[in-house]
């Protein structure tokens, strides 16, 4: 109303102070985590700028090669990988990155080294861009703690080692979520200071939702458990049926079952035995960051924090979400198992 005055708060929760409040409560904390993190925060900001003039700027497209799994690769792809990949590598943080968009590990240079290991997909649901579909980044961040150079062993790691995980949704605004092992918080850009503002603190899924989220296109290549647990969930034999909602975009898909409840699905098929997303760069964080919102990842058989990865670009079904929705589900492999 008119003749009111705005409040504006300023006192803010950035990104990096609520980092930095974290890292007080451990004396032997270094800062090298806070230093890697905004490193991180650089590089998702251009990408996040690159998204919204991409059309202007023609990055739209395929760029005429393919990533290390096959995908075809968008030029956006490409300027995301390599933004990624060089405010990591000179942030003095790192030892080994490991990328969707290479097919080998990067090894960081002798003057930058440090004691960290990145895995990213550095621009998730791409084959979305075109259709203005929202897409985002994924991050896993271990720590080395043998001497010498990264080995495979040292990057090979199952994700109950991770440290950090977080992903950031290019949307009707840009968000980061993250979890430094102590729950899930998600921060808002602010585009007019150049910031990301807390803005959802202590992010929790429901114990059970009311959605389920796969791609029923491929419903002839499931297992009979997948088939059967989605056909209860359509035709339950009380109660309303689930809603389907899928964006076929893994960040998308997942931040919505981590506000809304449920479960998101990405089984094996016949066609596919080893399912489709990346255990280490997908899997991975976002199973970590599902289990500290309160939720639930399995491949089916196990936990998906409990994989021992046998290769960096390794692949899994995924069932991620609500726990009670999760455990249903487990039952139903179990019961076909047996």
């Amino acid at each position: 109303m008119s003749g009111e005055k705005q409040v504006i708060d300023t006192d803010c929760v950035t990104l990096t102070r609520f980092v930095l409040e974290e890292q007080r409560k451990y004396p032997q904390a270094t800062g090298d985590l806070t230093q890697l993190l905004n490193a991180i925060l650089t590089a998702i900001k251009a990408i996040s700028s690159a998204v919204r003039k991409a059309g202007i700027h023609q990055l739209y497209g395929i760029s005429g090669s393919s990533n290390a799994t096959g995908d075809s690769v968008k030029k956006l792809d490409v300027l995301s990988n390599d933004l990624f990949i060089n405010m990591l590598s000179s942030s003095y943080t790192c030892c080994a990155l490991v990328s969707e968009e290479n097919e080998n590990i990067i090894h960081v240079e002798d003057k930058y080294l440090g004691k960290y290991i990145v895995c990213f997909d550095p621009l998730d649901g791409s084959s979305n861009i075109d259709c203005l579909v929202s897409i985002g980044s994924i991050f896993a961040i271990y720590k080395k703690e043998t001497p010498g150079p990264a080995t495979a062993e040292d990057i090979l790691k199952p994700g109950n080692q991770l440290v950090c995980a977080g992903y950031s949704l290019y949307g009707s605004a840009t968000m980061v979520v993250l979890s430094l092992g102590q729950g899930v918080n998600g921060f808002m850009y602010d585009p007019a200071i150049g910031e990301f503002l807390l803005t959802e603190k202590d992010m929790k899924i429901k114990p059970r939702g009311k959605i389920y989220s796969l791609n029923e296109g491929y419903e002839m290549y499931w297992d009979e458990a997948t088939r059967e647990y989605v056909n209860s969930k359509k035709r339950p034999a009380s109660g309303k049926p689930y809603g389907a909602r899928y964006i076929g975009s893994m960040v998308a898909d997942v931040h919505r079952t981590i506000c809304y409840g449920g479960i998101f699905m990405y089984p094996a098929t016949s066609e596919a035995p080893k399912g489709k997303l990346r255990l280490l760069y997908e899997a991975n964080p976002m199973s970590y960051i599902v289990e500290q919102a309160g939720g639930a990842a399995i491949d089916g058989k196990q936990r998906i924090l409990d994989i021992k990865p046998t290769s960096i670009h390794q692949r899994c079904p995924v069932f991620m979400g609500s726990r009670e929705d999760v455990q249903e589900l487990q039952e139903l492999y179990k019961k076909h198992t047996a």
